[in-house]
Formats: C-alpha cells, structure tokens, sequence
C-alpha cells in the first residue's frame, strides 16, 4: 500500500506567487524608484499598484507563517485547519 499523500497546505502560495523574499525586494525596488520623483504619472501609478499587490502578498505570507508559528506544539508543526 504506497504511503499517504501529505494533507494539502492551506498557508502555501499558489505556484505562480513570488517568494516573500523576492517579493520583499521587488517592492523596495519600487518603492525606491517612486521616491526618486523621476517616473512619469502613468509609470507612478502602475508602481503603486503592483507595490500594494505585493504588500498585500507579503502580509498573507507572514500572516500564515504567524499562525503556523501560534500552533507549534511539542517541537511538530501542525496544519493549520481554518472553519
């Protein structure tokens, strides 16, 4: 009988998300570019929209791991189950 697939991780992003590492740095690049006062309006705009997709990537990421962190029990982390 082949082993059990492990339980399906609710906290992981979907494969296509960045990592919140790479995520992080793409973010402060823009961040950086916007505070320089060079970009174009259009280019500002497009800046901040991608920059609040990525902030909002970056807090879920540290959200999940937050709670996956308030569940460690005996050295094991658990799944975390939502209702």
């Amino acid at each position: 009988m082949p082993p059990s697939a492990p339980p399906a991780d609710d906290t992981s992003p979907p494969r296509d998300a960045p990592r919140y590492e790479d995520a992080l740095a793409e973010l402060e690049r823009l961040v950086s570019a916007m505070e320089g006062g060079q970009l174009p309006l259009d280019a500002l705009l497009d800046n901040y929209r991608r920059g609040a997709q990525l902030l909002d990537l970056c807090r879920a990421r540290l959200q999940a791991v937050e709670q996956q962190v308030k569940v460690l029990e005996d050295g094991q982390l658990k799944d975390w189950v939502t209702e």
